[in-house]
């Protein structure tokens, strides 16, 4: 994800005369389980804020910081080799993806790594072992959802697989489900997984980066979230369960790039995604099932060689974003801090996102109607793969890289 300089002011300017409600756009600018992924939660101390106020005027605001209780920063597993994501069980153990196949089990200060007999997973580009969540009866049945890349460079795709767990060791991984539409390309698998309240499974399918016109047709399941049930079928409810083509009755929501931020409030009781743009163009939307959001049709990003991709930022019938970043700041994990949660208060109904590009956790509020964005734990930088809120109320962040770090930040 390229990072753009500062938008011109004739770009600022036509930014501004867009009056769309419910709508925000913040500039960079250079200077999962019984606690599953739904209810995830984080805290603050402040940097600057961006937001679009009520009558859509475009401002850039300092916002006084909120300074949460005293807190601390414990490191939960270092040395990590290209991780993805992360959950902690009700036991406390954290599970956490490497893109090569292995899973590191870390609880009080101890770590292990173990290796995932995946049906043929594909390690290239952005593939790989992806996402992990607990299935909504852990605690019953030990059953643990992962998504990945599997095939071979001419024809691959996202898998969804299940395993149990027995504190040690994993069972044998059993694919539920596989993206029906194989590219031949190493990128934009998106793979975040999302259990919803009803105990279904959404989960992103990214374009393909070469097949971004597939996000569009809703027979390709590429560029799209898709939501089955836990066994794998298809929910009778899904927007388009009676298309004659079978290929689209998982699809839950189409015109997407690489998503890899799902996300339930459970507060308002709505699907948050987030979403890379090319350069420029990142995206946070709600979700809304058998609505499109557009991508490649409209989008205020431009291709990396700073073509432009489409003449269109608004279309009819396809939805805009609530937030748009452009520059980019590359979101990738996401995580809810709801009302349910108050170690740190100040953070309560927001949505967290760790970032690649502008290597800081952000938070977005989702309460206020202006999505007004701040800057959380300064001294947590780098890139930042994933954030997760444990049951108590802490803040896991996970680094990228190879020679990357969970961490926990915990009121003092």
């Amino acid at each position: 994800m390229l990072k753009i300089a500062w938008a011109s002011q004739s770009r600022l300017a036509r930014l501004i005369r867009r009056k769309l409600p419910h709508r925000a756009r913040f500039f960079s600018y250079p200077t999962k389980g019984l606690s599953t992924k739904q209810l995830l939660l984080s805290s603050a101390s402040l940097l600057t804020s961006f937001s679009l106020l009520a009558n859509t005027e475009l401002n850039a605001s300092f916002v006084n910081p909120i300074m949460p209780d005293d807190y601390k920063v414990t490191t939960i597993a270092s040395d990590l080799k290209s991780p993805w994501s992360m959950v902690q069980l009700p036991n406390k153990t954290w599970l956490i993806t490497e893109r090569d196949g292995h899973i590191v089990i870390a609880k009080n200060g101890q770590q292990i790594r173990v290796k995932l007999a995946l049906d043929g997973l594909y390690v290239a580009g952005q593939g790989g072992l992806l996402d992990v969540v607990l299935a909504p009866d852990y605690s019953v049945s030990k059953e643990v959802l992962f998504t990945y890349a599997q095939g071979k460079l001419n024809a691959n795709r996202l898998v969804i697989a299940k395993a149990r767990f027995d504190g040690e060791q994993f069972s044998t991984p059993t694919i539920i489900y596989q993206v029906a539409t194989d590219k031949g390309t190493p990128q934009h698998y998106a793979g975040r997984a999302l259990v919803l309240p009803d105990n279904t499974l959404l989960f992103s399918s990214g374009d393909g980066f070469d097949y971004r016109e597939q996000a569009q047709v809703k027979t390709s399941q590429l560029g799209k979230v898709l939501r089955i049930k836990l066994d794998g079928s298809i929910p009778e409810d899904n927007p388009f369960s009676q298309h004659e083509n079978n290929k689209a009755h998982a699809v839950y929501t189409l015109g997407h790039r690489n998503t890899q931020g799902l996300i339930y409030d459970y507060d308002s009781q709505q699907v948050v995604s987030h979403e890379h743009g090319p350069a420029g163009g990142d995206e946070l939307n709600y979700l809304t099932a058998g609505e499109n959001y557009g991508w490649p049709v409209i989008t205020y990003g431009k291709d990396y060689s700073q073509a432009r991709i489409s003449p269109f930022t608004k279309y009819p019938g396809m939805k805009l974003p609530s937030v748009d970043w452009t520059p980019s700041i590359a979101p990738s994990g996401m995580a809810y801090y709801g009302s349910q949660h108050s170690s740190f208060t100040s953070l309560q109904r927001h949505a967290l996102i760790t970032t690649l590009v502008d290597k800081k956790l952000y938070a977005v509020n989702l309460a206020n109607g202006d999505f007004t964005q701040t800057h959380v734990f300064p001294d947590i930088t780098g890139r930042l793969r994933d954030v997760f809120v444990t049951s108590k109320g802490g803040i896991a962040v996970l680094a990228d890289g190879s020679d990357a770090k969970l961490t926990l930040i915990t009121p003092e």
